[in-house]
């Protein structure tokens, strides 16, 4: 019954809302196991709760993809939309009101390669979403072939996840460097997630901080954290969101802090010109892209 009133509440702000300026959010990780398409997972449903129209763009392949934490499956992809095999109806996905999920894991290997017709499909399709996008949140894959997300250039906001173990934290701190040196990207959020405590989370937090400024990487601002529960491991057992599956713990109450306060955070202007300005933007980067330049 708490979802349902959660739900009708979110909906109300749908119709009563008007225009939104777009937002666009990237999640990268320097490795795997952090949690990252999970935070993306709840901060969704959080945003979506708050009466948001949320978009997820997956880059990731299905075992691996976002809609597995919905319960659900990914049996097309973006790249059916671009060679104009189906509708882009047919390829999102909608695992509660408010929220859609976009699979995307073969187009956006292939955002620098499409031609000026396909450039054009992709653009309409994206353009005539049947409701307005609020917020655009990128789940990102790790193994893009140009060594760095496009979607990650583009959005205003890059937000790096990682866990309290220093694998992570070096990896972590890696990708922004790398990034950093190859594309001047110099602003990035982390995210601190499966943490004993807060104080923990900062003290991570301010370390790879300190290190990013002294050494002129770039500056970093403080996402939030995700406290080690296990409610997450449950939720992920039954492939529910934790804020679906217990609205009540830690972490649920963490997501809907950080979705909370990214309402603030700051938006580009193709953000404000909407999804059709930010995916001419995304086109019009990725076919200047040069492969591997993060390896040269």
């Amino acid at each position: 019954m708490a979802d349902f009133h959660v739900d009708q509440a979110a909906g109300l702000r749908r119709l009563l809302g008007g225009a939104q300026q777009l937002q666009v959010v990237t999640f990268v990780a320097g490795c795997d196991g952090v949690g990252r398409s999970v935070a993306v997972a709840n901060i969704a449903v959080a945003l979506a709760r708050l009466g948001k129209e949320v978009l997820i763009i997956d880059e990731h392949a299905a075992g691996d993809d976002i809609a597995a934490a919905f319960g659900m499956a990914a049996r097309h992809d973006l790249l059916n939309v671009v060679q104009r095999q189906m509708p882009l109806s047919q390829v999102l996905l909608q695992p509660m009101l408010g929220l859609r999920v976009l699979p995307a894991a073969l187009a956006a290997r292939k955002l620098g390669r499409l031609s000026l017709a396909q450039q054009q499909t992709l653009l309409d399709a994206m353009s005539g979403l049947e409701r307005p996008i609020d917020v655009i949140l990128v789940d990102a894959s790790m193994a893009h072939p140009n060594g760095f997300s496009p979607f990650g250039l583009v959005a205003q906001e890059a937000v790096v996840v990682l866990s309290g173990s220093s694998a992570s934290i070096t990896e972590a701190y890696s990708l922004i460097k790398k990034v950093s040196h190859a594309f001047s990207r110099k602003h990035f959020r982390i995210l601190v997630n499966k943490v004993r405590s807060q104080s923990d989370a900062r003290s991570i937090f301010d370390n790879i901080a300190q290190v990013a400024a002294q050494r002129g990487v770039a500056r970093l601002d403080y996402a939030g954290a995700i406290p080690l529960d296990e409610s997450l491991r449950q939720s992920a057992q039954l492939c529910r969101p934790v804020l679906v599956q217990a609205p009540d713990s830690a972490a649920a109450a963490a997501f809907r802090d950080i979705a909370s306060d990214m309402l603030y955070w700051q938006r580009s202007e193709c953000e404000a010109a909407g999804v059709g300005q930010f995916m001419q933007q995304l086109l019009h980067l990725s076919q200047r892209i040069t492969p591997n330049v993060l390896r040269a």
